[in-house]
């Protein structure tokens, strides 16, 4: 068989992603602090783009008569009146402005305080054991180690290297970092610089003068059976009535098990809604979050400069076009991204209409083909919109994720959704009697009381996704 060129001619579509079409995209899965910083860059990098202004092409048609070249209007020349008026006390406004008091001159010289000092920023951790262990007047080799010391700390306080790897760095002997290391344990917050969780509970018990008693004994030997409150056991072990056991739980428990937690730089995440659904009467409206949104608009002196300009070079009107196309197509896309969350949360509400009258325990099961569907979009696009989106509704603030679930099948009846079953499990956790707590395999049984049939391996699954601890760490003596 010979091989040969040809040359031959084929027709076929495809779908070719245009500018447009890709800032829809992007925009539409932003959140909404995200499309701010957009909005905000776009503004800075495009002179055709500009912020406030009118909204409809009406107001920027009559805008851009006003501010056109052509325009020939004139405005009046302001002038100063110079006329010293007479109905004023001269000589009582000389006597009170040339009447010796007190009388305050400040230099030119005069340090004003700089911007730094203004700034409050938190006292780290680190800086705060660093500043008691000055103030015990440490010589240079005890400073070094103290200043490793603080450095190797974690997030909780806890000290994550060995007392070999400290001496190893710093160059000294592994007696001298631990008496560095023993001094700054007594440093305040009580169990900083511990190693393991026994040892930070030792510091703190030992602090409180509770040294040799049955608490330092739970801590160091017994822990295990704390975790599993396995109090028997303890008792047993120590020889001790339950009583004295349950007392120096009860003081255990009051111990700082993260010594470092005030200390963190941890900010809260603040969650700005994007949609806000209320209920008026009988019927829920639908309101979208524009507050702080941007007001856009093409710059109305580069329209006009593009539409009566006539001796602009070539090369400028096309760069000015660009721009002006590239703001025109960030407008519309915001547009269209505030159209379609609108659209979307509009379906979600017909199909779960119960949930935002009633609560979590009535959502029903969704997946993104259902409003895909309903509103003649692709489910990619859907998940786009839900994506990093939270709506305010009568029941909370939810990100709109939370609406699609999985589908549990009910003994008799329709499907329940898994965000329902889990509610189930929490108000049955919560109504539990919490000396004798209910085991899964209990739970499986009242959630087929209410005609919901999962196993104890899914009870088991959704409690801990709840980070519910199990009925034997639940139960109070």
């Amino acid at each position: 068989m010979a091989l040969e060129l040809r040359q031959q001619l084929k027709l076929s579509q495809q779908l070719i992603m245009t500018p447009q079409l890709q800032m829809a995209i992007k925009l539409l899965q932003l959140s909404r602090l995200e499309l701010l910083d957009t909005i905000r860059q776009e503004i800075e990098e495009n002179p055709a783009l500009e912020e406030g202004g009118p909204e409809t092409e009406d107001d920027q048609l009559k805008e851009i008569s006003e501010i056109a070249p052509e325009d020939t209007s004139t405005t009046s020349e302001v002038t100063i009146e110079e006329k010293i008026r007479d109905d004023i006390d001269w000589n009582n406004y000389i006597d009170e402005y040339s009447s010796s008091g007190r009388t305050h001159f400040e230099s030119e010289k005069k340090e004003t305080p700089s911007f730094e000092s203004f700034m409050s920023r938190k006292e780290s951790l680190c800086e705060h054991l660093l500043w008691q262990l000055l103030m015990t007047s440490p010589n240079e080799e005890e400073e070094k180690i103290g200043d490793l010391i603080a450095g190797n700390l974690d997030k909780d306080g806890y000290l994550d290297v060995s007392i070999e790897e400290l001496a190893a760095t710093s160059d000294t002997s592994p007696e001298k970092t631990q008496q560095v290391l023993s001094k700054m344990q007594t440093f305040n917050p009580i169990g900083v610089c511990a190693r393991d969780l026994g040892e930070c509970l030792l510091i703190q018990a030992r602090h409180f003068n509770l040294d040799n008693t049955i608490v330092t004994q739970i801590i160091e030997n017994h822990l295990n059976h704390l975790e599993n409150k396995n109090y028997k056991a303890i008792a047993k072990a120590l020889k001790a009535t339950m009583e004295d056991v349950i007392v120096a739980v009860n003081i255990i428990k009051g111990l700082e098990p993260r010594p470092g937690r005030q200390f963190s730089d941890y900010q809260p995440q603040y969650i700005t809604p994007d949609i806000f659904v209320y209920k008026f009467e009988n019927e829920f409206i639908i309101v979208l979050n524009d507050d702080g949104m941007p007001k856009l608009r093409v710059n109305s002196f580069y329209r006009n400069a593009i539409k009566h300009g006539k001796n602009i070079p070539e090369h400028a009107k096309d760069y000015v076009q660009e721009k002006m196309r590239s703001a025109t197509w960030l407008i519309r896309s915001i547009h269209q991204r505030q159209k379609t969350i609108y659209r979307v949360m509009e379906s979600m509400l017909k199909f779960q209409r119960n949930f935002f009258e009633n609560g979590i325990a009535h959502l029903k099961p969704m997946v993104l083909r259902d409003v895909a569907e309903d509103i003649g979009m692709h489910e990619s696009t859907i998940s786009r919109v839900t994506t990093n989106k939270y709506a305010h509704t009568p029941q909370g603030i939810f990100e709109l994720k939370f609406f699609f679930n999985s589908s549990i099948k009910r003994i008799h009846g329709d499907d329940i959704a898994s965000a329902s079953v889990q509610e189930k499990i929490r108000q049955i956790i919560e109504s539990e009697n919490p000396i004798k707590p209910f085991s899964d395999d209990k739970i499986s049984l009242l959630l087929k009381k209410l005609n919901i049939n999962i196993a104890r391996r899914t009870v088991a699954k959704y409690r801990d996704i709840m980070k519910v601890l199990p009925s034997n760490k639940r139960k109070q003596i």
